[in-house]
């Protein structure tokens, strides 16, 4: 069985493209890259109903800087592959170069992080990310409340990917407004 703490997303899937059930990825991270040098079949993952499914790659072609058109085994007709339009798309974290996956790391990919203080312990999830004002926050549930944090570098003492914490340091004061 596939964790979510075990995967990470590079992107959603579009709609079809054409009736041989190719589908239009938008991607945020790029693995392709991965998909060549793999000895494996290369595949990705959906969640289908909850449920994390793995899906083979059986060709894909660039349609633009910022997506794909891949074609998935088993999936020959525009309504299988309609099936896929608008589900997010991940990709297995230990097949992800770590250096590359933090040059390439967006504020939004640390939605469901938990959030640890170094004084405070545990803090919440993150929820969700405001990028509507100057400073970027992280929007965190802590106990059934909304608590913003600036996603400041100096904040942020360290990002751990595969066990999904971010650990920071948050100014005094903060979790009692």
């Amino acid at each position: 069985m596939i964790n979510s703490e075990d995967v990470f997303k590079i992107g959603q899937f579009a709609k079809p493209h054409g009736i041989k059930g190719e589908i239009t990825l938008l991607i945020d991270y790029d693995v392709s890259d991965s998909w060549d040098e793999s000895e494996d079949t290369p595949y990705i993952i959906c969640d289908m109903d909850g449920i994390l499914v793995p899906f083979f790659i059986e060709d894909y072609r660039y349609k633009s800087d910022s997506s794909l058109l891949v074609k998935l085994e088993d999936v020959n007709t525009e309504a299988d592959a309609r099936e896929f339009s608008n589900r997010f798309v991940y990709y297995p974290l230990n097949k992800i170069d770590a250096e590359e996956l933090t040059a390439d790391i967006t504020w939004d990919h640390l939605i469901g992080f938990k959030v640890i203080d170094e004084h405070k312990g545990e803090i919440g999830r993150i929820t969700d990310t405001d990028d509507t004002t100057l400073n970027v926050l992280l929007q965190i549930d802590h106990n059934g409340q909304d608590l913003l944090l600036p996603a400041a570098e100096e904040l942020i003492k360290e990002v751990n990917y595969e066990k999904k914490t971010l650990f920071v340091s948050m100014p005094e004061g903060l979790l009692d407004l």
